[in-house]
């Protein structure tokens, strides 16, 4: 066997916190392979890293190892600041064939990388766990970029046993979130279980085992995705938009099929039209060794896949970051843009008519906060991608609905200008990194905004309440008229008016006593002195009768409409009770 000149490249998306050595290994992997001469030197991409073949042999200590590989090297892809791997997409999948998701193995996993996992489900895509940071166990011995089992090896019981019992904490916590795993060298099946491998991004210690089943996990599964036609119209991704001094707005893409040329004719995503363009430069980052500030970039005529690549043309304000990016013909322009449009619109989301406002700063993280929304059943009014602008305050500020005039953004920030807008609106922003932090925000202020709503309205509202005057208790019989009564249902307040089953006003509640004690209201099970103006006993109340506060019909349609599902079990029965006695002479009362 030896490298299958059709197949490119395969791109690995490097995921996790942010201080769990994501950049450390990133740097480990370049780094280790600048030193002197060493065969198939790495080339540093925009956004993105290519190891070759060779280096990877080389890094394993057996170079004889490279007739065993079919695939050229990897490119490891630097996902910009917090972007989670949805960021990053490619014909409605994931832009990486694999992933490492890499967690502290003294700390566990955090939100963000439990999020990753799950996206990784979703999207089937092969990975990894790097456990980071052995060397930080306590007694640990560092043996500088050795394989792991070597390192191990040379540990004491004491210490082997300790990260034993890290590492099954992190297969412990992978099972829980649906994944079986273990130590990568314990694992038969890559398919069946996820591999744990324990490093030292620090060290170098584990470094060539990341390496090495990365590339077993490109053989096995994905020789069939990885082949391409290097003489194909180039397809690939935005990966950030940027301005460039003396460039201007400029595109950072990965390049996964076919070839890019300056020169040549793009269509990329934006969230009016698609934008058509030429390509003015195609550039990639000059070697570490030759950087002057002037000139981060040097000029290429060409690239093929896979590949991370600056593209320099004009008009390119308005890309979106994770759209797609293809080379078009005149034959094939018209086409290539309108799938670039439907493909867009299908993520700018069906939305309704009310609702909240979402922003997330890829196509990719607002698809995947879209998802997470619709689950919860929140309502979308728009989706957009960019960070939050004083257009969006304004908009938002007209929303009468106080529960949407909202704000949700996913990994973006505020502009100044929004800033200062936001302090004079009543608009409520809620900004995280992490989807389920976000909706959870949301949700838990939207459930107290409720519950201060409600408890507003049933502090100015006659609430329901039942009772009943008990047999041998008429303390007096008019004027007022004082029976003891039991509350059966609701509640009874000093003030309130009082009808009987046909629903007659027959008096007011003047005053209520517990043990000779005054107090303003009586709730269900209690049994009080009553006293009420208006009636005699024996006349137009009577003992046992059962009575009823009389609820405003404006209250009551309150308590129908918008505190009905805060109100307890008795107080609705209460309600329920009166209405039917209300209906009775008018169907619509209330309603």
């Amino acid at each position: 066997m030896a490298v299958n000149e059709n197949l490119r490249t395969p791109i690995v998306s490097v995921m996790g916190h942010v201080d769990h050595g994501k950049t450390t290994l990133l740097d480990r992997i370049r780094g280790s392979a600048v030193a002197d001469g060493e065969a198939g030197a790495i080339t540093q991409h925009i956004g993105a890293t290519e190891v070759p073949i060779e280096n990877i042999v080389n890094k394993c200590g057996d170079p004889s190892l490279k007739d065993k590989f079919i695939v050229p090297g990897l490119l490891f892809i630097d996902t910009p600041g917090h972007h989670a791997f949805t960021s990053l997409r490619s014909r409605g999948g994931a832009l990486a064939d694999l992933a490492i998701v890499i967690v502290d193995v003294n700390e566990g996993f955090m939100p963000q990388t439990i999020e990753s996992l799950h996206i990784l489900k979703r999207f089937k895509t092969p990975f990894v766990v790097v456990a980071n940071k052995i060397d930080r166990i306590h007694g640990w011995e560092a043996n500088k970029n050795l394989p792991f089992l070597a390192t191990y090896n040379k540990q004491s019981e004491r210490v082997k046993s300790d990260l034993d019992n890290k590492l099954y904490e992190v297969i412990g916590e992978l099972y829980n979130i649906g994944f079986n795993s273990e130590r990568y060298d314990r694992v038969n099946d890559f398919q069946r279980n996820i591999g744990v491998i324990p490093i030292s991004a620090a060290t170098g210690e584990g470094i060539p085992d990341v390496l090495m089943i990365l590339l077993g996990l490109a053989q096995r599964f994905l020789e069939g995705n990885l082949h391409y036609d290097a003489k194909a119209p180039g397809i690939g991704t935005v990966l950030e938009v940027k301005e460039e001094k003396g460039l201007g707005t400029t595109l950072d893409i990965i390049l996964y099929d076919g070839t890019i040329k300056k020169g040549d004719t793009i269509v990329v995503g934006s969230l009016g039209n698609p934008i058509q363009t030429k390509i003015r430069a195609l550039l990639k980052p000059r070697p570490l060794s030759e950087i002057k500030a002037e000139e981060k970039f040097q000029q290429v005529s060409e690239v093929t896949a896979a590949v991370g690549v600056k593209i320099s043309a004009p008009n390119l304000e308005g890309s979106l970051a994770g759209s797609p990016v293809r080379v078009v013909s005149p034959d094939t322009i018209d086409a290539i843009t309108e799938e670039i449009k439907s493909e867009i619109e299908d993520v700018q989301i069906d939305t309704d008519t009310i609702g909240v406002t979402i922003k997330a700063d890829t196509i990719g993280s607002l698809e995947a906060l879209v998802n997470e929304l619709k689950k919860e059943k929140i309502p979308i009014r728009k989706a957009d991608v960019g960070d939050v602008s004083n257009r969006d305050i304004v908009e938002v500020t007209a929303i009468e609905d106080p529960f949407f005039s909202v704000i949700v953004g996913f990994n973006v920030k505020i502009l100044p200008d929004a800033k200062e807008k936001l302090q004079s609106t009543e608009v409520k922003l809620f900004l995280n990194d992490v989807i389920y932090r976000l909706i959870d925000d949301y949700k838990d202020w939207v459930k107290k905004q409720k519950e201060l709503a409600e408890k507003e309205i049933s502090d100015t509202i006659t609430k329901p309440g039942r009772f009943y005057i008990m047999p041998d208790c008429t303390f007096r019989q008019s004027k007022p008229a004082v029976v003891g009564v039991k509350i059966i249902g609701g509640v009874v307040r000093t003030g309130v008016d009082i009808t009987n089953t046909e629903g007659e006003v027959v008096g007011k509640v003047k005053g209520l006593q517990v043990r000779g004690e005054n107090v303003s209201e009586a709730k269900i099970g209690m049994e009080v002195a009553m006293a009420i103006e208006g009636p005699t006993v024996g006349r137009q109340i009577k003992e046992e009768d059962t009575l009823f506060v009389n609820v405003p019909e404006r209250h009551a349609k309150k308590m129908e409409h918008e505190i009905y599902d805060s109100m307890t079990a008795d107080e609705l029965e209460a309600l329920d009770a009166f209405l039917a006695i209300k209906r009775r002479g008018n169907p619509f009362w209330a309603k």
